[in-house]
């Protein structure tokens, strides 16, 4: 068999984030340019839509006539807004949104758009402040709003048409995973989510015949897409019957043997391939890599402590939470009254959790079961599940159960955004891994909640808790509370 050192059609991959780079794949010269092509129209895309939301904030300004209503020449708002894309579009490629892949359920690339924005908008107002021209703080602040905006409605427009043009078997090719485990499910998910790497994995092998037969679905919002499980040895035969030109090794810990086997059949089928390598440390510690003349070192430490961040977030959720339950406040009742009326009990459920070091507090919810119900347990994963209400169904579909957490945000025992809160069964089952949970105030909405993987128990599904804790922030949790209204709005 041909040496793994030498094979011209390996490709390692790093499993930290589970991106691929197209440079990395070595396309074919027509991919290579269908890449090119489909950066360039992102680029094009990201320019149009910051300057597009920059003039629309001077125009809106305008309309409400409001501030000093200050007029400036065409040529002057023009040149502005076309100087402002030409920054956004430079700092969000140095933020590298045209080398990687996106992020978890895209929301790290909502979470990039806000921040560059934001840095942009503050350098304006930095600049107008030095600059002897007068400029409307009106229009940065309309266009702080705006511009995020268009850009985001911009970048969904883009997706589906590289969603299209992949339709079309333009810039496509065929991947098959090996391994049906966390790793192969997050490779999927990484695939899916990076549709300018025209990458479609069509079906998944795996050793173990007791994963044969089933589907793996990618994190998502909704269970959209998935590939087949199939029975493995990795054959030459197989990676041609599948017409794939691409094998991806998604088991970190396969032996040299098998993955050597798995190098041949793709090598024979004329198929490239990536692999997972295997880590020393597991992706779920805190570890930094420092760069330091070409060499990489990886350091694992505590979590960072964030105590203005901790203090922003805090007042944020206070002053949030306060003006949603004045909003809501007529819908409170309604609910209350639709409760009290479909079934007997009272209409608030009170349940004990664990939030951060291990505190309890009462959590409250608009009571979506029968009384008889166990009051801890499992929560039910079948909406015809026999302790469920009528108006708990509803409830519980749409989440507005949930709306009396509001006062849990005020009261400082949840925050909008955080790792669910568990019951003190769960968690006194937990291990050291299990225990960073507690580290940070559990919230509402989180990843977890965003993903596929809700119809699943919290703890089973640990990765977008530990995403979050590590890559935590403003932005991040903004960015979150976004998904989490479409996520709402679309009624899952």
């Amino acid at each position: 068999m041909s040496s793994i050192a030498d094979n011209p059609n390996l490709i390692g991959l790093e499993d930290r984030e589970s991106q691929f780079s197209p440079a990395d794949l070595n396309p074919a010269p027509s991919r290579r340019q269908f890449e090119q092509i489909v950066t360039a129209v992102e680029i094009v895309g990201d320019f149009s839509g910051a300057a597009v939301g920059l003039f629309f904030a001077y125009s809106a300004y305008h309309l409400l006539a409001l501030g000093r209503n200050l007029v400036y020449p065409l040529h002057t708002v023009v040149c502005a807004a076309l100087a402002f894309a030409f920054l956004f579009v430079l700092m969000l490629d140095r933020e590298g949104a045209y080398r990687q892949g996106h992020g978890l359920l895209r929301i790290r690339e909502t979470e990039r758009t806000l921040r560059v924005s934001a840095q942009c908008f503050l350098l304006l107002l930095a600049v107008s402040i030095l600059e002897a021209h007068l400029v409307s703080r009106w229009v940065l602040g309309i266009g702080f709003v705006l511009v995020p905006i268009v850009v985001a409605i911009q970048k969904q427009l883009f997706i589906v048409l590289v969603s299209f043009l992949h339709g079309r078997g333009r810039g496509m090719r065929k991947v098959i995973i090996y391994g049906a485990g966390f790793t192969g499910k997050r490779m999927l998910s990484a695939l899916v989510r990076s549709p300018k790497l025209g990458l479609d994995p069509v079906v998944i092998v795996d050793d173990d015949e007791a994963q044969a037969g089933g589907e793996v679905y990618s994190f998502g919002y909704r269970r959209e897409r998935s590939a087949p499980v199939i029975s493995g040895p990795m054959t030459s035969q197989l990676i041609k019957d599948y017409g794939a030109d691409f094998v991806v090794v998604a088991i970190p810990s396969l032996g040299r043997e098998k993955f050597t086997a798995v190098v041949a059949a793709a090598s024979e089928a004329g198929a490239k391939l990536a692999y997972v390598p295997t880590q020393a440390i597991s992706s779920d510690a805190w570890v930094d890599y420092v760069d330091i003349d070409g060499l990489l070192l990886a350091t694992v430490s505590a979590p960072i402590s964030r105590s203005l961040y901790r203090a922003a977030k805090r007042i944020c959720d206070f002053f949030v939470s306060a003006i949603l339950i004045l909003v809501t406040a007529p819908l409170l009742a309604v609910l209350a009254i639709a409760v009290r009326m479909d079934s007997e009990g009272p209409v608030i459920f009170k349940q004990r959790r664990v939030g951060k070091n291990g505190k309890l507090f009462d959590i409250y919810k608009f009571r979506s079961m029968r009384v008889d119900a166990p009051k801890y347990g499992f929560s039910p994963t079948a909406a015809h599940d026999a302790r469920i209400t009528r108006v708990g169904r509803y409830l519980r579909k749409t989440s507005l159960d949930e709306l009396p957490q509001l006062f849990n945000v005020v009261k400082g025992d949840m925050s909008l955004v955080g790792p669910r809160p568990e019951m003190p069964f769960i968690v006194e089952q937990y291990g050291q891994r299990e225990r960073q949970r507690l580290c940070v105030t559990p919230g509402i909405t989180g990843l977890w909640q965003l993903s596929a993987d809700r119809a699943f128990l919290i703890h089973e599904n640990l990765q977008y808790d530990l995403y979050y804790i590590r890559n935590r922030g403003l932005f991040m949790d903004l960015a979150i509370l976004l998904h989490t209204a479409i996520f709402a709005m679309k009624g899952i």
